[in-house]
């Protein structure tokens, strides 16, 4: 209870006091006292003073030390009580009134406070952790009598829940196990925050864990039960209404907050599985690069991560949880251009086609008969060149020679070879032809046509461009902009190294995989000749086996922000 002084303020008290000592007369002394405080001197007069029917204290009036008794008759004087007692008890009700008042506007204040701090904090993020995290930050902060603590979060579907995080010995106090608990399933069915101090007297608990006391507050996003916090301790403790109060206010907005993460998370998922499902389908086209997309997002990744902790070349470069998931979806779609490619130009996987070699070798047949000359050797030497990597010289004299010869039936004249046949077995490095490779070159710009009507969300704005430039080069010998340095994006130049290096260690149509020295020599080659970065190069050779690592943890859909932050296991 408020003590009495503090009920009535010398401002209203004394001149109160002063008027009753005149209306008595000279020598009269009046007083206030606390119910509590020992009783007056004999000869007093003392009224009750009372709030809301309870003894607070007394009035007390002292008459002179030669005050004659009659000189005031005693009804008089108990009216004159009364009357100073009654508007002291009207003092004590306003003032009372007034600090009820004040104190209901601050706890509504901290109230507001807090809604405010926790909109804040629980709505900062769409991360389902973040946001159960914020809220148990919280309960922190409004020095609950609870030893541990912990949320627990129900996917959108699911039935069950699942502890996120948590704070305290929650190991020793196995409070995860509180969710197979019926108290913790009827708070959830009832959707009504619970306090039960003695835990062992409640039916409802079979010992799931060794605790006394829990404060269990549900969190609700559209009538449904997103979520459950558990406060507690092993030993006995007081939760009081006014904390239930307290966790129902953070609980109604990390409710609300949780429901929108968890919907948030359920929408990525399923954009993240549309994106690796329209990268299958891109790497179906051709069963020699199937899961090349996937592979390439997930070694960027890899690799970006490592450039995010190198502290020498890239010491500059910090990465974010957005900027790797930007570069995931571009590694996915960096070929959605091939689309538009003919497959017997993306399949291809000779000079000239097994129908066209076979027509040859009847002609070298034919010339064979009306020669006398065996032409089996030369054949076997057309189809070796033909599935060559690289034409030598003595390849290109041998078609030569072949080509220069004919077979004449009268008046008819049939060249071995035609000219556009001369023309690709003599294609030096690889085998596309000219046009062919033209339009092999254009699936970039491909990607960025077809692209370009999605709207990406904001933090996704480089998309396009790192999609766009991931085959050029840094000398400007690169492909569709013909970019040099500056002008070609870190994330490009990522996928730009882990795209080659991927293509040489999968097999293709013309080549078998080729171990992991040999695809780092290769990418070494490129890099002294100046087309792609040699920091990045070197970071990657370094680095190769915690790359790897990292690519077969992306395996699974990892959360982004844990994987940038979590150690590469051995």
């Amino acid at each position: 209870m408020v003590p009495l002084r503090r009920l009535l303020k010398k401002r209203a008290l004394a001149p109160l006091l002063a008027r009753a000592q005149a209306m008595l007369g000279p020598g009269w002394q009046t007083d206030v006292v606390d119910a509590a405080q020992s009783a007056p001197a004999p000869g007093c007069r003392q009224e009750p003073l009372r709030l809301d029917g309870m003894l607070i204290g007394y009035l007390v009036l002292t008459p002179p030390d030669d005050a004659d008794p009659a000189a005031i008759p005693a009804p008089d004087l108990g009216q004159k009580a009364r009357f100073v007692a009654d508007c002291l008890e009207a003092i004590i009700d306003g003032e009372a009134l007034r600090r009820t008042l004040a104190g209901e506007t601050l706890t509504k204040y901290r109230e507001i406070s807090l809604l405010h701090r926790a909109t804040l904090g629980l709505n900062g993020s769409l991360r389902p952790k973040d946001v159960a995290q914020a809220l148990l930050d919280e309960c922190r902060r409004g020095e609950l009598p609870a030893e541990v603590g912990m949320v627990f979060l129900r996917a959108p579907g699911e039935t069950a829940f699942a502890p996120v995080c948590a704070y305290g010995d929650t190991a020793a106090c196995t409070l995860d196990r509180v969710a197979a608990s019926g108290l913790f399933h009827d708070i959830c069915t009832s959707q009504k925050g619970e306090i039960v101090n003695d835990l062992a007297a409640d039916s409802r608990w079979a010992g799931e864990a060794p605790l006394s006391s829990l404060l269990l507050s549900p969190l609700v996003s559209t009538s449904r039960c997103v979520g459950m916090l558990v406060l507690g301790g092993p030993t006995p403790m007081l939760f009081e209404a006014s904390h239930l109060q307290y966790i129902g206010t953070l609980a109604t907005v990390a409710g609300i907050a949780t429901g929108n993460a968890l919907h948030f998370d359920a929408i990525q998922a399923l954009i993240n599985s549309l994106m690796q499902a329209l990268a299958t389908a891109i790497d179906a086209r051709d069963p020699f690069t199937a899961g090349h997309s996937q592979r390439v997002a997930r070694l960027g990744v890899a690799l970006a991560r490592t450039v995010h902790f190198d502290t020498s070349a890239f010491a500059e470069v910090a990465f974010t949880p957005h900027d790797l998931e930007e570069l995931l979806y571009a590694g996915l779609l960096h070929d959605v251009g091939k689309i538009g490619i003919r497959e017997e130009v993306l399949t291809k996987a000779t000079r000239l086609s097994a129908g066209v070699m076979e027509v040859i070798g009847q002609r070298l047949a034919l010339h064979g008969l009306t020669t006398g000359q065996d032409m089996q050797a030369d054949f076997q030497a057309l189809c070796r060149i033909n599935a060559a990597d690289v034409v030598t010289a003595d390849d290109a004299a041998l078609v030569a020679r072949i080509g220069a010869r004919e077979i004449r039936f009268g008046e008819t004249v049939m060249p071995l070879l035609g000219p556009r046949e001369i023309a690709c077995l003599l294609i030096a490095r690889g085998n596309l032809t000219p046009e062919e490779r033209l339009e092999i070159e254009r699936h970039p710009a491909e990607s960025h046509r077809i692209l370009q009507h999605i709207p990406f969300p904001q933090n996704m704005q480089r998309l396009l461009p790192i999609i766009s430039q991931h085959h050029e080069r840094l000398d400007g010998s690169g492909y569709p902009g013909r970019l040099r340095e500056a002008e070609i994006l870190l994330q490009s130049r990522i996928i730009a190294i882990v795209d080659i290096y991927d293509a040489i260690t999968m097999a293709r149509h013309y080549k078998p995989a080729l171990p992991r020295e040999k695809a780092l020599g290769v990418l070494w080659q490129e890099a002294r000749a100046g087309r792609i970065d040699a920091r990045l190069v070197r970071l990657f050779d370094d680095n190769i086996d915690t790359v790897e690592r990292d690519c077969a943890r992306l395996e699974r859909r990892l959360d982004l922000s844990e994987f940038l932050l979590t150690p590469t296991p051995a």
